[in-house]
Order: structure tokens, then C-alpha cells, then sequence
């Protein structure tokens, strides 16, 4: 019991904070939904959120504008807020000089994403959040930085002498300042017109060089990518498990599954609660940033369903099995949907909620347990976590992880480890946990639904299944109003902007729920959702989605160019507007998906690190697209079942209704069974009545 009310503990915390702001000095961020936004409502900051208000000011005024853009979750983002937000010397200054905006990129990705690539234009690369960007009163950036010390630091520059040292530029050289502004937005709509390359195929040479690549920049000890700060990076691991399936390099799969080793016995994993942290500060995946984001939850979800799958290993099934069941504990709204994160912070100190030390863990346990739990986590008297930008850390704090991995325990040793790790959850489910932001964004439950339909029937868990199909439910109860789909939904209320991203995302968790149900009506919901993709996102002339609608609050409109920490919207569409194409028979649908795929063909070859889950869209091209397509009703869900017990990442399962292409309404139940077709185009191989025939069929193909 005590576990289920972590998160509306939390959230509780958030909302009272909200009430109590009320009787304190507020700026113009209270009337926000955005937890990020009403955590700087009591800044002396005179804080506008992005809109007309603050632009009209900016104008009337004659100020620049500071953006500051970051997340909940951020952790550089609160120290910023802590040190230079709630400075009033600063907030004095600012307020005097500037116009202020905070924004949520989570709330408007198709902003972030404008300001973001300003940056990069700006100072060679790089970037980060928070983001502070310098804009004029039309909106074009014309400075920049990301975490700003109060001060000058380390060889950081101050806030306080950038904020001086431009106010200065602006009232003195201002004809300069608008100049420069203009060069920079005249260059990035430059840039723009010379990335309109022309399209091109994409080969099966090209997708092993980019993988000769890829393999060639991996940490082949530790697994990942890079050798200091380390994301999981799922788009390289899915590309991998993709090229491994339809080539056989067992090198790709070999790094995947150390990869996956190494990240479930390391800090980067909740080995208490389940569900991964964001990114660990060494390449160990040791020490992580504490805050957990679903859109990660998910994807590595889809990750270890994988290896379950192609492995038969159980490890990999109880790491899915401790990501479903710590989303539907911790992340999951009452009435269905998925909330966006959980902050790394505890009482503001980093680590708080987490970790533990030694002294903590002898007044716990028994004799024999912490025996077992200090050698099975490595747990020291001196800790293995400090949190260095805390100017008061906690101390001796120690990162749970698997010290030992080869350790085979006794039933005995076992048996104490379980019995520590119950008392361990359970005291720290006593402590005050971490705020969760509990904003329903569209994209990331998305995400989020589709893996979870997959897992219910690959596990054989009802309740992961139920779960997805009532947040589908919620995303089209608040978020669809029988046109559009908006982006975000909080205590009641949906914001204004539509997002490709959560389009596309909505599209692949429809046809997961459609696969995993044979419900005709998330296929017609599916397609609703391509046809008003392509109406807002897609660049017909060029290929590829943009990240956003034609806004007047956007001075440029763009595509995203780099499968990071989530796909890209164009790689996402690629995808889900090809396996439409299949399962509808539609000719429009396909012309769009590989215009999108071979539109990145020249990014791909020149850069095959951005553009990993484009390439995985490239491995299904370039193999076979199969359907499976059931006819009947009685014993579906054995079928179903059948076919999702088996790692076969092209195979699209559809029924004979509804609509599908003319071809597959065709087939029919043989002797009055339901019947599975396996089919490539218009050819299918002989039909099957039998559950264990069409397993035999499906096979399992193994590293």
C-alpha cells in the first residue's frame, strides 16, 4: 500500500506548492500548467511564459528578450534557479533590462528545438539545458549560453556579467546587435535551403559501413557509446538488434546484449523500484542523474522485450517485468495516460531518495542481510556519490549496483538478499520522494502505450495490456478533439499546439493496440492521425516532418535531424507511414514513407551516429516486409499470442477486416477456423488452423 501512494504523495507535494505559492510575490508563471514553469513562479524573476504578453512587452519597451528553456527533471536547470533565479541582485537586473520568457521544451519541443539549433549554429555545436538565449523583439537569437553561474567560475562567465555586458550591447550598439541577430536567422534559413538534398537509396553497403561505424565508437568494455558521460541511446541499440536480425553481424548483437549487462547491473537501474535513471556521469553506468523519464521507460521496455525474445535469458524478462510494474505504480494517472518524469532532487538535495549509507543500511538490516546486500550492491563506508554542484552535499552515499555479477548466491544468501531488498523498498518508499511531473504528454505516452501493449502479450501480463489500452483511451478522451491531436494534458486542461511527434507516436501505439487486438477501430485511428500527420508535418516538396505547425511564434520551422534520445519525428513517420502502407495497401502512405527514408539517405552516409533509427527504418526496407494476416475469431488471441512470442521485427499482424488492403480481405477461414496467413505482397504461404503450426512457421532465429 505504502508503495502505491509514492507518486500521489508527490504529486500531492506539487499541487500543495501550487496553493501556497498563491499568499507569496508571484510573477506570470502561476497561471501555467507546467510544473517547470510554476516551480520559477516565486522567482523575483518577473517570468512570462512564452506567448503574446511577453512579446508585446518586449516591443513596448524596447527590450531584448532572455528564453530561458529547460525541464522539471533538469539538474542544471534547478542549480541555475537555485543560485541565480532566486538571486534578487540578478532578478533585479534582469528584470530592469529584459524581458524574461521560461519555457517548458517538453511543452513546446518545436521551439526548444529552433533555439536549440540557433545555439549550435551559433557556437560550433554542443548545447544542453537550461538554454538561455538572448532574442531580439521579433524573436531571433542574437547570444546565447547554457548554465550560467552567478558568477565567473571555472572559466564559466557569470550571469551577472552577461546579463550586463548585453544590456550594454543593446542600448549602445543596437543597430549592431539587430544585425547580427538577422545574419544569424538569415544563415540557419540558408542552411536549411542547402539540407534540401536530393533524396536517394539507401543500401545494404551503406547500412554496414554505417554499422562498421558505429561499432568502431563503441565502449566495448563497458558497452555504450563514448567514454565519460553515458545516455542509454536506444535508437544505436535498436538499430543494432535490426541489422543483427537481418544480417547476422554478430557483433552488432554481441554490443547490444553487453550494452544491456552493464546498464541493469548498474546505478543507471532502480534496483530497488524498477525503471532506469536518465544518464550516469561516468562510462561506467555507475552514477547516474537521478530523474526517470517515460519516453526512456519505454523504449528500454521495447529493449529488454527484445533480448527476452532472441535470448530466452530471464534476466531480461524481469528487467521488462521491473519497468512495467514501476510505470504502473509510480508513473500512471488514476484515469489512465503516463505522466513525464520524476525529478532527481529529494528536499533539493540530489541522491537524497536514492541512496543509502552504510549506517543507514546496519540500523535496517539484519546480521546475515547486510552481509549479503553490502557485498551485492558494493556498498562502503565512504560512499560511491557526491553531488559536486551542491554547495552542502550529502555525504558517504552510495549508488546501489551490482558489484558482482558473477556472484552465484546460496539459497540461503538469496534468501537474505530478498529479504534486504524488501526492507530496503520499503524504507525508502517511507522517505519524502522526488516531485513527479505529472503533465500527460501525447508523444511520450505514445511511447509509452505501445510498449506496454507488446509487453502484456509477451509476458503474458493482463494488467500491462489493460493499462495501455485505458491511456490510449485518456489520450483520445483529452487530447482529440475529433481533428487535431494536442500535445499536452494537467490537472484538466490541454495546451494549444499540435507536435509531429505526438502524432507519429500515437500512430505506432494504435497499431500496437490494433496488432494486439485485432480492434479495427485503432487502425481507422491510426490512419485519422497520418492523414492530419501529413496535412501539418509533412514537406511535401522535400521529404521529411517538421517538428511543428506553421505557427507565427516559430521564425523558423524545422525538422529534426538527429534519432537522440527519442526518434526523430521524420524517422518516426518513415516508419509508421511504411508499415501503414503494408498493412492499408494505401500507395499515398508508402510514397511518404520512403520519400522520408531516402530523403535522409545523403545524413545517413555522411553522419551514420544521427540517424540510427532512420537506418532501422532502412533494415526493413531493404528486407522482407512480411504480413501476417488472421481470419476469424474464436482462437485470435492464441494466434496473437503465438506471434508475439517471437522476435520478428518486420512482421506486421493485421486481420481480414476493415481497412486493410483489397488483397488481405481476400482471405478467409478455412473448415470454419480462424486462420493465419503468412504473406509477402500477394503471396502467401499455405494457410494455418493451428496455433502451434503457425509458431512452428514463425520460428526463432538466434545470435
Amino acid at each position: 500500500m505504502i508503495a502505491t501512494l509514492i507518486s500521489i504523495v508527490a504529486i500531492n507535494q506539487l499541487h500543495a506548492e501550487e496553493a501556497n505559492e498563491k499568499a507569496a510575490e508571484l510573477n506570470h508563471l502561476i497561471g501555467e500548467k507546467s510544473p517547470y514553469l510554476i516551480l520559477h513562479a516565486r522567482n523575483p524573476v518577473d517570468w512570462y511564459p512564452w506567448g503574446k504578453q511577453a512579446f508585446q512587452k518586449a516591443k513596448k519597451e524596447n527590450k531584448p528578450i532572455l528564453l530561458s528553456i529547460g525541464y522539471s527533471t533538469c539538474h542544471w536547470c534547478h542549480v541555475m534557479e537555485r543560485e541565480s533565479f532566486q538571486n534578487k541582485e540578478i532578478a533585479e537586473f534582469l528584470n530592469k533590462h529584459f524581458v524574461a520568457i521560461k519555457l517548458d521544451r517538453e511543452e513546446r519541443p518545436d521551439v526548444d528545438k529552433i533555439y536549440m539549433a540557433a545555439y549550435q549554429a551559433m557556437y560550433q555545436g554542443g548545447g544542453g539545458w537550461p538554454l538561455n538565449m538572448f532574442l531580439t523583439q521579433d524573436l531571433k537569437p542574437f547570444a546565447g549560453g547554457t548554465y550560467f553561474p552567478p558568477n565567473d567560475r571555472q572559466g564559466r562567465p557569470g550571469f551577472k556579467r552577461v546579463l550586463a555586458t548585453l544590456a550594454q550591447a543593446w542600448n549602445e550598439q543596437g543597430d549592431e546587435v539587430l544585425k547580427s541577430a538577422n545574419d544569424i536567422h538569415r544563415g540557419m534559413s540558408e542552411s536549411l535551403i542547402k539540407s534540401s538534398v536530393a533524396a536517394g537509396e539507401i543500401t545494404g553497403n551503406d547500412l554496414a559501413e554505417a554499422m562498421k561505424f558505429l561499432l568502431q565508437g563503441a565502449d566495448g568494455k563497458h558497452g555504450g557509446w563514448g567514454m565519460g558521460t553515458k545516455f542509454p541511446q536506444v535508437c544505436h541499440l535498436r538499430f543494432l538488434l535490426r541489422h543483427w536480425y537481418r544480417t547476422g553481424n554478430k557483433e552488432a548483437f554481441k554490443h547490444a546484449r553487453l550494452t544491456a549487462d552493464k546498464m541493469m547491473q548498474g546505478g543507471i537501474n532502480d534496483h530497488l523500484a524498477g525503471g532506469f535513471h536518465r544518464y550516469t556521469v561516468d562510462d561506467r553506468w555507475l552514477v547516474p542523474h537521478f530523474e526517470k523519464m517515460l519516453y526512456d521507460q519505454a523504449q528500454l521496455l521495447d529493449f529488454y522485450l527484445d533480448l527476452w525474445l532472441i535470448t530466452g535469458d530471464l534476466s531480461y524478462r524481469a528487467v521488462a517485468m521491473d519497468i512495467s510494474d514501476y510505470v504502473l505504480r509510480e508513473m500512471q494517472h488514476k484515469d489512465g495516460g503516463f505522466y513525464s518524469a520524476q525529478d532527481a532532487q529529494s528536499e533539493g538535495k540530489e541522491g537524497k531518495y536514492h541512496c543509502w549509507t552504510l549506517a543507514e543500511l546496519k540500523a535496517l538490516l539484519s546480521e546475515d542481510e547486510l552481509k549479503v546486500a553490502t557485498r551485492w550492491y558494493g556498498i562502503t563506508e565512504k560512499g560511491n556519490f557526491l553531488d559536486h554542484s551542491d554547495p552542502e552535499p550529502l555525504l558517504n552515499l552510495n549508488v546501489l549496483h551490482i558489484a558482482e555479477p558473477e556472484w552465484k548466491t546460496t539459497a540461503q544468501e538469496q534468501k537474505s538478499l530478498d529479504s534486504a531488498n524488501a526492507k530496503m523498498c520499503n524504507a525508502r518508499f517511507d522517505r519524502i520522494p522526488a516531485a513527479t511531473d505529472d503533465k500527460v504528454l501525447a508523444d511520450w505516452n505514445g511511447m509509452m502505450i505501445a510498449a506496454l501493449a507488446r509487453a502484456g502479450i509477451v509476458l503474458e501480463e493482463k494488467k500491462y495490456h489493460t493499462a495501455a489500452i485505458k491511456a490510449h483511451g485518456l489520450v483520445k478522451a483529452k487530447l482529440w478533439d475529433g481533428r487535431l491531436l494536442y500535445h499536452r494534458w494537467r490537472d484538466g486542461e490541454r495546451d494549444q499546439s499540435q507536435q509531429a511527434a505526438s502524432y507519429l507516436q500515437m500512430i505506432a501505439a494504435s497499431l500496437t493496440l490494433y496488432q494486439t487486438t485485432l480492434d479495427a477501430g485503432y487502425l481507422d485511428f491510426a490512419i485519422l492521425l497520418a492523414e492530419g500527420a501529413r496535412k501539418l508535418f509533412y514537406d511535401a516538396k522535400n521529404g521529411g516532418f517538421y517538428v511543428g505547425t506553421d505557427r507565427p511564434d516559430l521564425v523558423l520551422r524545422l525538422k529534426d535531424d538527429f534519432d537522440g534520445a527519442t526518434p526523430t519525428a521524420s524517422s518516426q513517420a518513415a516508419y509508421q507511414f511504411l508499415r501503414l502502407a503494408v498493412i492499408t495497401g494505401r500507395e499515398d502512405f508508402r510514397k511518404i514513407g520512403e520519400k522520408t527514408l531516402h530523403g535522409a539517405s545523403a545524413s545517413i552516409k555522411a553522419s551514420p551516429f544521427s540517424f540510427t533509427e532512420m537506418m532501422s527504418v532502412a533494415e526493413m526496407e531493404l528486407g522482407e516486409q512480411p504480413k501476417l494476416v488472421i481470419a476469424g475469431k474464436e482462437t485470435s488471441s492464441d494466434f496473437i499470442k503465438a506471434r508475439f512470442q517471437t522476435y520478428r521485427p518486420h512482421l506486421l499482424l493485421t486481420g481480414n477486416e476493415g481497412k486493410v488492403d483489397a488483397f488481405t480481405l481476400t482471405l478467409k477461414p478455412k473448415d470454419a477456423k480462424t486462420t493465419a496467413y503468412y504473406c509477402a505482397g500477394k503471396t502467401c504461404q499455405a494457410p494455418v488452423t493451428e496455433v502451434q503450426a503457425l509458431g512452428k512457421m514463425l520460428g526463432k532465429k538466434t545470435p
